[in-house]
């Protein structure tokens, strides 16, 4: 049924008059009277009477009358739920306690008035599809692994460099050190059970592994990060990475320790991904405030991402 065909039937029938319609919809006077006769059409009967002095409704369009109004106020609504600006901005973080989700939430602290949908998807290919389809607004991502460029109609900015931290436990034979060379770690075994091959972070720890020689084991069940605390405090001979910018907490008694690496310093390199023809307000609000608050540039000396990141 032609929406415009209904709305310009409620105007007449409150108008009485086919011209006042017209003025109304500021359309012509014919052209109410095809969109009406095309309705009367679609419906198979007459809604109203023509007479000198006007337009009457016939006993079938005073039925219609009610019905007419009702399609478009669920019009209206329709166009509302998905008018740009009327949803929250769904954006996509690695997970709930990472750098990508601080910067959410500092996004969200400088501009509370917008609305936010934040979600985990798994890999770079999982957020990459949402945002195409629009599931999704943006996400935040190491851009891009090998053999997977990005489609062109993604753009990306790379807007945060994490840098990388040693997590000891208190009788690891590094927990004394106030900071650890990247050629130290060579020997110590680093357990990451989070790494999943195929992922853009289980490449970036491949080229990390093959760069600097380390020995970085990714066996066992992921039982999330208080399983790991647990495990690294109490096991002296393993130590994992953790990034700078991630919330920990862990009991006092577990006594663990963050050493920062140098010589050179491993950063993750977040970028934020979104679909260049996306027309959310709020991404544009989003990206504004990343780039005004976060560390732009070239990439910092003494640190190291692999040759596949996307340049500063």
């Amino acid at each position: 049924m032609d929406i415009e065909a209904v709305r310009t039937f409620v105007a007449a029938a409150e108008a009485g008059q086919f011209q006042e319609a017209a003025a109304e919809l500021a359309i012509t006077q014919q052209a109410v009277s095809k969109r009406i006769a095309a309705l009367e059409r679609d419906l198979g009967v007459r809604l109203f009477t023509r007479t000198p002095r006007g337009s009457g409704l016939t006993i079938d369009g005073q039925a219609f009358l009610p019905h007419a109004r009702e399609l478009l106020r669920t019009a209206e609504r329709a166009v509302a739920s998905v008018g740009t600006g009327r949803r929250p901005l769904r954006v996509d973080v690695i997970n709930s306690r990472g750098a990508a989700t601080g910067l959410m939430r500092d996004f969200h602290r400088a501009r509370p008035e917008i609305e936010l949908d934040v979600v985990m998807l798994f890999d770079i290919g999982t957020a990459v599809a949402a945002v195409r389809s629009g599931t999704i607004d943006a996400s935040f991502r190491a851009v891009a692994a090998p053999g997977r460029p990005l489609p062109e109609d993604i753009e990306s900015v790379r807007v945060l460099d994490e840098p990388l931290q040693l997590l000891t436990g208190p009788d690891h034979a590094l927990a004394g050190a106030r900071s650890v060379t990247v050629e130290q770690l060579a020997g110590h075994r680093i357990w990451m059970p989070g790494i999943v091959p195929g992922t853009e972070w289980g490449a970036y720890y491949d080229d990390l592994v093959a760069e600097f020689g380390l020995t970085i084991e990714a066996t066992g069940p992921n039982f999330g990060s208080d399983a790991l605390l647990d495990t690294i405090a109490d096991t002296p001979a393993l130590a994992t990475f953790m990034g700078g910018n991630t919330r920990l907490v862990w009991p006092t008694g577990h006594g663990l320790r963050l050493i920062p690496v140098t010589d050179p310093m491993p950063v993750y390199p977040h970028s934020l991904l979104w679909h260049r023809d996306n027309p959310h307000p709020a991404l544009a609000a989003l990206r504004a405030h990343l780039a005004a608050t976060t560390a732009t540039g070239r990439d910092a000396a003494g640190t190291w991402t692999p040759d596949w990141v996307t340049p500063r």
